[in-house]
């Protein structure tokens, strides 16, 4: 039986030999990259931290597992600064209560004050640079924004109390 003008031996072998050819250009392109880059994560800290382009995910898939980036946008700064600031408020406050006559609620904070005297602030300031800096770090996942808004309600309320406790002295 003759298809294309070829008996059936030299349709077998001609097949077989567009198969070897597919599967080894197949073969080929598997062993182009050794691997994707992308199976694993970026690291928390590389040298691209310092160096790096990346400022957001943007792949879907990305964003909704989170993830590292190098470079943070204004608004992580904002709130940085904003809970810096009340951190600041914080500390003079409780400084100001403590001299009126006041006592520390936070009993970490009371233990502080007791064990360094003044040096609590730099305590505070150390715990919250910490702090910050691992939220900042891992910015892009999706449980810090919610801490982010629940430390700075919370900084809110405490250094409104405290303005209000200063006032009624």
């Amino acid at each position: 039986m003759n298809v294309n003008g070829l008996s059936y031996w030299e349709n077998c072998i001609l097949r077989y030999r567009c198969f070897d050819v597919h599967f080894g250009m197949l073969k080929q392109m598997e062993n182009r990259a050794p691997s994707d880059r992308r199976k694993t994560p970026t690291p928390i800290m590389s040298r691209y931290t310092i160096a790096g382009r990346r400022s957001s995910l943007r792949r879907k898939e990305d964003q909704e597992k989170g993830g590292y980036i190098d470079r943070y946008g204004n608004g992580l700064f904002i709130w940085v600064v904003l809970l810096f600031v009340m951190n600041i408020f914080d500390a003079a406050f409780t400084r100001l209560i403590l001299d009126r006559g006041g006592h520390e609620v936070n009993p970490f904070i009371h233990w502080l004050i007791v064990t360094c005297g003044d040096h609590f602030i730099s305590w505070k300031f150390a715990i919250l640079s910490g702090s910050l800096i691992i939220l900042c770090l891992h910015s892009e996942y999706r449980i810090v924004k919610p801490v982010f808004y629940f430390i700075t309600v919370i900084y809110s309320v405490v250094v409104i109390y405290q303005m209000i406790l200063i006032t009624s002295f």
